[in-house]
């Protein structure tokens, strides 16, 4: 495993101090967390980047890739509706280039609440990542933003099938299942390729559907592995079949889909293509108009309006977003290096089993990217 190196004490503690202003309480969280939840918020395609780790007979788990997940599950446990949570410690991922390390320092915060002015804590958030990034004194950085729900606003212009639309708002932050669903376009809906045990899953229970499965692996002496337990597999077999037997898009609401997700420009330029592709909505115009609130805040907040794009198909590794994203990204650096990632993930927490509705969004830097003489 690669290790990041160390930033220089001073540059590090200019990193963090935007952090320390916001009175956020410290959080640690277990360096082991478990494999099927974190597959399940990022996808397979992200189990090749994870270190698992496991213990004769016990449940697969990895080394931490990131600290969001393991923060609102303590968040929840903590029963308290608001909060917010300053981490920094070593998260672990597989580099995606040989030179890049596997082993990293991330600094970040999670801020909760049940209610409240959503813009503002976007803006407020946003503008801590740039800060932090800043001090690293990088002078080639560039704010990038993002939102997810825009482009749920803009399917509903597009005069989908309520079924086809869901399913590609569930997957907008997922470049690969999206590219899959266009390119379905035109087709006609079918079976898919494992459709034959699906339909033997589907209409049954969620018991039934995971003792059928357990016994097909026990008579192909199949042993599972990658922390996903029979009934988890079957309901995937089963939406999976469903997806496929599903409307899919027509050519040319595939090819809307196609520029809306090409828009990446300054904001002003990018909303205004996004009008002229979408046409007039009230949704989209809502959605639109929070922007240029979100833009007089940034301002105000000291971000550089001659820093900013707005990409329609900013999304992340994982995919809990569901609002806005953003990155803070250096010219020197590839674009998949980013500074500083963020967002909105209001979904999230009711995933992880939360009972009430929590607004959330964060941010993480990466100090060794942020500073000058780090990394090249």
């Amino acid at each position: 495993m690669r290790a990041e190196p160390a930033v220089p004490v001073a540059a590090l503690a200019a990193i963090r101090a935007p952090f320390e202003t916001l009175g956020a309480e410290t959080v640690d969280v277990p360096i082991l967390q478990p494999l099927g939840l974190l597959l399940d918020l990022a996808g397979e395609a992200m189990r090749a980047r994870l270190f698992v780790v496991q213990a004769a007979g016990g449940e697969e788990t990895c080394l931490r890739p990131d600290f969001t997940v393991p923060v609102v599950r303590q968040h929840l446990e903590s029963g308290r509706e608001a909060g917010r949570y300053y981490y920094e410690g070593k998260a672990f991922r597989s580099a995606l280039g040989a030179d890049q390390p596997d082993e990293f320092r991330q600094i970040g915060l999670e801020r909760f609440a049940a209610h409240g002015e959503t813009l503002e804590a976007d803006a407020e958030i946003a503008a801590l990542a740039w800060a932090s990034a800043a001090a690293g004194g990088r002078a080639d950085l560039t704010l990038h933003l993002g939102d997810i729900a825009l482009f749920s606003a803009f399917l509903e212009t597009q005069g989908l099938a309520p079924s086809l639309a869901a399913r590609l708002k569930r997957v907008a932050a997922r470049p690969r299942l999206l590219a899959a669903e266009l390119a379905r376009a035109g087709a006609e809906p079918g079976a898919p390729d494992d459709g034959r045990l699906a339909d033997l899953l589907a209409g049954l229970s969620e018991a039934d559907a995971a003792s059928l499965l357990e016994e097909v692996w026990s008579l192909a002496g199949v042993e599972p592995v990658g922390g996903r337990g029979a009934a988890e597999i079957a309901q995937r077999l089963i939406r999976r079949a469903d997806a496929a037997r599903a409307p899919a898009l027509t050519v040319a609401q595939a090819e809307a889909v196609r520029r809306f997700l090409a828009v990446d420009d300054t904001p002003a330029a990018a909303f205004a293509t996004v009008r002229a592709i979408a046409g007039k909505s009230a949704d989209l115009e809502a959605a639109l108009n929070a922007w240029s609130r979100r833009l007089e805040l940034l301002a105000a907040a000291g971000v550089p309006a001659d820093r900013l794009r707005f990409a329609t198909a900013l999304g992340h590794a994982f995919d809990y977003y569901d609002g806005l994203t953003f990155e803070v990204r250096s010219g020197a650096l590839a674009p998949d290096r980013a500074v500083a990632v963020g967002g909105r993930y209001d979904g999230l927490p009711a995933r992880l089993g939360g009972k009430t509705a929590v607004k959330a969004v964060g941010c993480m830097v990466r100090p060794w990217r942020a500073w000058a003489g780090g990394e090249a």
